[in-house]
Formats: structure tokens, C-alpha cells, sequence
């Protein structure tokens, strides 16, 4: 299982140097939460494409970037995220209308497509486009809303896009990533790596004030690893 790290915990002063951090313990996968202040229960704002473009000059072509947009507008707006140079654009099945278009848009300008879809919305709002998709996340925690806890409740529906995703490639399909977000830490990866997800996404678990990246990578590692 493959650890994307969520920057939105990071010290935004220091965003330079957390990156380089984290390539340097051999992550190659940023996570790049975007808030329009409008989409997520909290009203809160993260940041556009401009910092996305310099974090993109930052770490370089060999680190994949992919951008998780909580906002009002991604059928309109997408395309500044690609042009910002991010490699997969993931967005909400419950904020966009003509979801195909915008799959097919995206795969047009040569960036990788991604839905994502919150813990109350069923899996079968998304198992239609699965054969389109590059990539589906799974929330488990409610995007924007903070205090909460990692919901376990999650496994069935990960079960679910885990057994379609691996018929769809028995039969030649595309190889879709399983994502999740939402509470993961050191002591969870090891359940969610065996619920079958490919990715997890990693903010506080993994960038915080209580010890450096690479203290953390070692736990979460130690627990993937037995």
C-alpha cells in the first residue's frame, strides 16, 4: 500500500521543506486537498492553482500530484488544475452533474481521472464509471468537518470497489487505484491495506508537531510490514 501525504497539516511557512522531507524518506505521491469555501461544511479555504503550479516546479516531474477539489465548480474550473500540472484531478461525484464529460476532458489533456465520494453517498453512485476511472477514493471522514474520527464502517463499501475493480481487470479492464482518506494513522494502516486499498492518504499521521515524517513513516511502515 502505497502513502500519499495530505500537506494541509503542514506549516504552509514551511511547505518547501516539508515536501522535500518526505520525497527524501522515498515517498513519490502528494495529496493535494482543495477547498473553495463554498463545497465543505466548514467554509474553509486551502489554496488554488498557483501554489499548487509551484509545488508542482517544487518536487519535480518524478512526484505524482494529484488534487482532491471540494469545491462548488470543478466542471467549470478544472482545467486551471491540470494546467497548474497536477497528474490526476479527483472530484466529487456529489458536486458534479455530467460526470463522463468530465472524466473524458480530463483524459483529453493527457491528466488521469478520480471520483471521490463521501462516507453517506452509496458505492453504486459511482460503480458505473468505474470502467473510465483511474482512480476512486473512498472518505472516511466527512470532507471539511473537523474532530472527526476514522469510520470503520468504510470496509464494506471499500470491499465492494476492491471485488469490481478486480473483475475489471481479470477481463482486460482498466486498472483502477482504491484510495482512502479520512483518520489514518500508524495504527489503522494495516487494516485498511487489507481491506484492499492501493493508496492511503496520511496528514496528521504523518505530518505533525509530535515527531518528524520520517518518525512516523518508521511506525506506520512497522505496521504494514507484520
Amino acid at each position: 500500500m502505497q502513502i500519499a501525504p495530505s500537506i494541509l497539516t503542514a506549516d504552509f511557512c514551511e511547505l518547501g521543506k516539508v515536501m522535500d522531507e518526505v520525497i527524501s524518506e522515498g515517498i513519490n505521491w502528494i495529496h493535494l486537498d482543495v477547498m473553495d469555501g463554498n463545497w465543505v461544511v466548514n467554509k474553509t479555504i486551502t489554496f488554488g492553482p498557483a501554489l499548487i503550479k509551484s509545488i508542482r516546479q517544487r518536487v519535480g516531474p518524478e512526484v505524482f500530484v494529484d488534487c482532491h477539489l471540494m469545491v462548488a465548480n470543478a466542471e467549470d474550473n478544472w482545467e486551471q488544475y491540470v494546467d497548474a500540472g497536477v497528474d490526476l484531478v479527483i472530484f466529487h461525484v456529489e458536486a458534479v452533474e455530467n460526470i463522463s464529460l468530465l472524466i473524458s476532458n480530463l483524459h483529453s489533456r493527457g491528466c488521469q481521472a478520480g471520483i471521490v465520494l463521501n462516507p453517506s453517498t452509496p458505492s453504486s453512485a459511482v460503480l458505473p464509471y468505474l470502467s473510465e476511472l483511474d482512480l476512486v477514493l473512498v472518505m472516511s471522514v466527512v470532507p471539511g468537518k473537523g474532530g472527526q474520527s476514522f469510520m470503520p464502517e468504510m470496509e464494506l463499501k471499500i470491499r465492494e470497489f476492491r471485488t469490481a475493480i478486480d473483475s475489471q481487470i481479470l477481463v482486460g479492464g482498466r486498472s483502477t487505484k482504491l484510495m482512502i482518506d479520512g483518520g489514518i494513522k500508524y495504527h489503522n494502516a494495516a487494516l485498511v491495506k487489507s481491506w484492499g486499498i492501493d493508496v492511503a492518504v496520511v496528514g496528521s499521521g504523518l505530518i505533525n508537531n509530535n515527531a518528524t515524517i520520517k518518525e512516523n513513516l518508521i511506525k506506520i511502515n512497522s505496521m504494514l510490514s507484520d
